[in-house]
């Protein structure tokens, strides 16, 4: 679930998690960031290794975002092995997040334009079925879905139950921390698709969650994760909060591809398309399909 406003972050998330850096790793990022003239933080990917970026920005500087993002999982280079430490998944704030989450926030996360993105696409990607099951992990008082959507089951899982329970379209619900114990409690292939909304950038086990995700998907059931660069600077993970867009996207097709169980992961940027004096949050999909 997510409670209380977060503090709009209009570029690039760049608070860091404390983690001690090696001096080789330091002196692999600055010459990275010296060949690929870009700044130092983005660099950061390169000591993970997260290949995405130092070649694939330079190669698609001139590309729109939209493209850019829909590029970085066409050939994303995934390493053979888990490319994350442990102290990337550390977080500023290590206090139980039950308590983090007690009070009910009925607020947005996103601004509305992002929420009007994301609805949108929801309603491209989400089952027409009126038998279908959806479910909603990390979920809250609002899930962003279409008012068409149609389906039989709508379960939620999250962290406020008086969030949940206002949560008008929701069939069922379950309070539980997924970091604390990522399965989740539910049979296998019971949904056509699971939802996750800025919500990603919070998981301390992303893979075991991942592979919950894959267990409890019909074959060919969706899993959607959607994100923004506004969060909890203080309960994001490190790995989160030290790189930028174009990373995220990378690090969320790599939990698809190495939960396993689930096809290639694509990316979109759904960010609405503004004046440019209008300033919105911008709104990125990774997606994948379970085999």
């Amino acid at each position: 679930a997510r409670a209380a406003t977060p503090t709009p972050r209009r570029r690039t998330t760049t608070t860091r998690a404390p983690r001690r850096t090696s001096r080789r790793t330091k002196m692999a990022m600055a010459n990275a960031a010296k060949t690929m003239r870009m700044p130092r933080r983005t660099a950061l990917a390169a000591s993970l290794p997260l290949p995405l970026l130092l070649t694939r920005r330079a190669r698609a500087a001139t590309l729109t975002a939209a493209s850019q993002a829909a590029e970085v999982l066409r050939a994303p280079g995934f390493p053979d092995t888990w490319p994350y430490r442990a102290q990337d998944f550390q977080r500023y704030d290590e206090t139980r997040d039950a308590l983090f989450y007690d009070a009910p926030r009925f607020v947005t996360h996103i601004d509305d334009r992002a929420i009007e993105s994301l609805r949108q696409f929801y309603e491209r990607a989400l089952p027409k079925s009126p038998d279908a099951a959806v479910l909603d992990i990390c979920s809250s008082w609002i899930s962003h879905y279409p008012d068409a959507l149609q389906a039989e089951r709508v379960a939620g899982l999250g962290m406020n139950e008086e969030e949940l329970r206002r949560n008008r379209v929701l069939t069922d619900y379950e309070v539980k921390d997924l970091n604390l114990d990522p399965k989740l409690p539910y049979e296998d292939e019971s949904f056509d698709a699971v939802t996750c909304a800025v919500s990603v950038d919070y998981l301390t086990r992303p893979l075991e969650v991942f592979q919950e995700v894959n267990r409890v998907l019909k074959p060919g059931g969706v899993a959607i994760m959607s994100f923004s660069n506004r969060c909890f600077p203080t309960k994001a993970i490190s790995v989160w909060t030290s790189t930028g867009d174009m990373d995220h996207i990378w690090i969320v097709g790599s939990y698809f591809h190495f939960a396993g169980g689930f096809g290639p992961p694509q990316a979109e940027d759904i960010t609405q398309q503004t004046m440019p004096w209008q300033l919105t949050d911008p709104m990125y999909v990774v997606y994948a399909n379970k085999k």
